[in-house]
């Protein structure tokens, strides 16, 4: 079945990140970072299926030959930025549905990378890639990466920083809600998009943003495993981060069982009252009828009781 997955990230220079380098690696290509010297090659890599650069749709007839260029566009970013801390990119990371084919995957990436830009006025650069062919990896792990801009795209090169990217006191000085709002956004569309995408292939999974007790799935999440992690494990190395994640979930997973063994077991209390409430009800039934007996009928079913209470006194 089709499986939801979206991660945003940001590269900045506070860790060290070059919109260039991420570029580079992406599109599997030769691109040289004029900011820094450095040269970054990743034109050996052969799981790119497609890469492409999208731009706001009002820009679909003019001269912007600068932002379609993958080398000028990240050079741009880099240049745009001159404090130590700037974020110079944004990457959203998607899972896709391995039920489409691939003409059907590239229209999925592009309708989404549509949505964002002319949300945001930015520049999408957008590479989907095949799953690993390494004998343990899941041969249904077709993704995408969209890098985006910080800034505005404009005829000349980029302009101010997106809305995206102001904090939430400037958000509101313009009308605009908190940023977390835009992320619950973004993952709602993609859920949307991929099920359209789904549903005009004619393929019946489909995919929901939603947190699993918010869909009513009474199951623990998966674990997210770094992907240091994950390369250790595949080179033959032991992580002990990634044990330590498969320990934690396993715990929660027991934890989870044991509450639902103690809700299901049967309860003496309330058996109990059931029991007092059945009793109460019989003893009353019976007070009735007796109180409808005439009086010498009460006297016969009274009996010696009555005789022995005399005699006592």
């Amino acid at each position: 079945m089709a499986v939801y997955f979206l991660n945003i990230k940001s590269f900045g220079r506070a860790n060290g990140s070059s919109a260039a380098s991420a570029a580079a690696y992406r599109a599997g290509e030769r691109i040289r970072d004029a900011r820094t010297g450095r040269t970054y090659d990743h034109s050996e890599r052969g799981d790119v299926m497609n890469k492409e650069i999208v731009l706001p749709s009002k820009f679909a007839d003019a001269d912007m030959g600068w932002a379609r260029d993958r080398s000028q566009l990240w050079n741009a970013a880099e240049a745009a930025e001159s404090r130590k801390n700037a974020r110079v990119a944004r990457e959203y990371l998607v899972a896709l549905p391995f039920e489409l084919n691939p003409e059907q995957r590239l229209g999925l990436v592009r309708e989404f990378s549509k949505e964002l830009v002319n949300r945001y006025q930015f520049a999408v650069d957008f590479a989907i890639h095949a799953p690993r062919t390494a004998p343990d990896s899941d041969p249904r792990n077709f993704h995408a990466h969209l890098l985006a801009t910080t800034r505005e795209v404009t005829i000349n090169g980029l302009g101010a920083k997106t809305t995206l990217e102001l904090n939430d006191s400037n958000r509101n000085k313009l009308g605009l809600q908190p940023s977390v709002h835009e992320i619950f956004h973004t993952r709602q569309r993609w859920a949307n998009v991929t099920n359209e995408a789904l549903r005009a292939a004619h393929v019946r999974a489909r995919v929901d943003h939603r947190s699993l007790e918010a869909q009513g799935i009474d199951r623990e999440p998966q674990p997210r495993f770094p992907r240091a992690a994950i390369e250790m494990e595949r080179l033959g190395y032991r992580s002990f981060a990634a044990e330590n994640l498969r320990a934690q979930y396993q715990s929660r997973v027991d934890a989870r069982e044991h509450r639902a063994q103690a809700q299901a077991a049967p309860s003496a209390k309330p058996h109990r009252l059931e029991e007092i409430r059945r009793q109460a009800r019989e003893n009353w039934l019976k007070m009735r009828q007796q109180s409808n007996e005439p009086p010498a009928a009460r006297d016969r079913t009274r009996g010696d009781h009555t005789h022995d209470d005399d005699h006592s006194l």
